[in-house]
Formats: C-alpha cells, sequence, structure tokens
C-alpha cells in the first residue's frame, strides 16, 4: 500500500491515465469493447486491484475471448500497470470480462 494519501492519489491519477490510453487503444483494436473500468480496495491496493473490461454484449465478450483477445487486454493492462509504477503478477486474476448486459 502506498505511504500516504498523497501517494495513493497519484498513484491513482497515473493509473486512471494510462488505462485510459489502454481503452482507447483497445476501442481501435476490438469488436465489441466499450470501456473499462477499475476497483479495488484502499486498505489492500494493489493487490485487490480488479481491471475490468467491458463490452457491448456477452456475445462480442465471447466472440472476443474465442479469438483469443483475452491475451491483448492482458497485455493493454500490462502497460497501463506499468507505466502507473505497479505490477501484479500473476496479472489474470486482476482483470475481468464483463458485458453491458451483465453490467
Amino acid at each position: 500500500m502506498p505511504s500516504s494519501k498523497r501517494e495513493q492519489a497519484r498513484i491513482e491519477r497515473h493509473l486512471v491515465a494510462s488505462l485510459t490510453d489502454a481503452c482507447e487503444t483497445a476501442k481501435a483494436e476490438i469488436v465489441g469493447f466499450s470501456w473499462l473500468t477499475h476497483v479495488a480496495d484502499d486498505a489492500a491496493f494493489p493487490a485487490s486491484l480488479k481491471v475490468v473490461w467491458v463490452f457491448d454484449t456477452q456475445a462480442s465478450k465471447a466472440q472476443a475471448l474465442a479469438r483469443g483477445l483475452g491475451e491483448r487486454m492482458l497485455e493493454l493492462t500490462a502497460i497501463a500497470l506499468g507505466e502507473a509504477g505497479l505490477e501484479l503478477q500473476p496479472l489474470a486474476p486482476h482483470v475481468q470480462y464483463d458485458s453491458e448486459e451483465q453490467c
């Protein structure tokens, strides 16, 4: 956990900016991808961090994952976290896929 609220805020700003870049990249590359978000428990950050990739429909999500694009989303997540100064290994448990139909 970051040592101070100021440090937490700095990391959060960098994380939001880098995840926004990842989101824009994915929108251009992955059919049906809509947006992403992240959630975390501040008391257990960064171990509690979850990045959620959201598709327009369940069918779009299933098609993207069947085509192996989950690896691309993991790669974009890793890049974003690295830019924010965070490293989570293994990364897959911190990434989830959802759809607007299920949200």
